[in-house]
């Protein structure tokens, strides 16, 4: 078999925001949100589209949005690339799905809670060392939780998550693996087959079940992002390449540290100096944070 990657954009909300997977959305928001518990029984996908409430201000479009029984709503982003404004349009949408929630004249009481779900396929916080990471609004000083805590930021960062598939432990572990590591497999592993809505989300990715137009637009959208980022990485090497020339070995490390996201061994070797060893040894310690 040959699955589709879950990253790109039509590919996400095919595996996890079409009719059919519900119960995939539930799991998969059950291991990422609630610790692997069963918190989530049941779910309505909605229409993502969030008209403006205010004249002038732009329109979104979110890849999910789904409506928990308790009347929670979950927004959901899945970014490969890391554009600029990026961290405003998180704080947007998640205010967006806020303020539609009120009709005129409703009161504010009226209002529920959201939690905007961003997985990013870079990292955001260098300086937060866990792969899922929650932000929610707090007193600046005194890191008191503010009275009413609606607004739930929560990030999934994929570079940070180094598993293998023997390692994997979790129900968050399982999906985040499939995210990663979906278009590289041939069968489905034996710890993700048993359970159903992997199963099932592995069967909505399968290459053979897509029709041609389903095809081209996912084969369109894996050229862009391909594209994009050879862009990003020439920029990183011609940067990487004006501060060697003033640069000492404390900066060739810090240089090779923040390319080891983007660039393989040998490549960052050769433009540092470094050795080969030297890289794989900061490669081995940035997995071990």
């Amino acid at each position: 078999m040959i699955f589709i990657n879950p990253r790109t954009d039509f590919a996400f909300k095919k595996i996890f925001g079409s009719e059919q997977s519900h119960n995939i959305l539930i799991s998969f928001l059950n291991g990422i949100l609630y610790g692997g518990q069963s918190t989530i029984q049941t779910l309505t996908i909605v229409n993502p589209y969030q008209a403006p409430i205010i004249k002038g201000l732009k329109s979104t479009y979110l890849d999910i949005k789904a409506e928990l029984k308790t009347g929670e709503m979950v927004v959901i982003e899945m970014q490969v690339l890391n554009v600029a404004g990026f961290e405003k349009c998180i704080l947007y949408n998640a205010a967006k799905a806020y303020s539609v929630e009120l009709s005129e004249g409703q009161s504010y009481a009226n209002l529920n809670p959201v939690i905007a779900l961003t997985i990013t396929d870079f990292v955001m916080f260098e300086e937060v060392p866990q792969h899922i990471s929650r932000f929610m609004l707090k007193e600046k000083d005194c890191l008191i939780d503010y009275p009413i805590q609606d607004l739930e930021l929560v990030f999934v960062e994929l570079p940070k998550f180094h598993r293998s598939l023997s390692e994997l432990v979790s129900l968050s572990d399982r999906w985040i693996y499939f995210l990663q590591h979906a278009p590289d497999l041939e069968t489905i592993p034996e710890m993700m087959a048993e359970i159903p809505e992997m199963n099932q989300a592995f069967a909505i990715a399968n290459k053979a079940t897509l029709t041609r137009d389903e095809l081209d637009e996912q084969h369109r959208q894996s050229f862009f992002i391909h594209d994009q980022r050879g862009v990003a990485i020439k920029a990183t090497e011609q940067g990487i390449r004006q501060g060697l020339e003033q640069g000492s070995r404390q900066q060739q490390l810090a240089i090779a540290q923040r390319s080891l996201p983007l660039l393989d061994d040998a490549t960052i070797s050769q433009i540092t100096g470094l050795s080969i060893d030297t890289i794989q040894q900061l490669r081995n310690e940035s997995r071990n944070d």
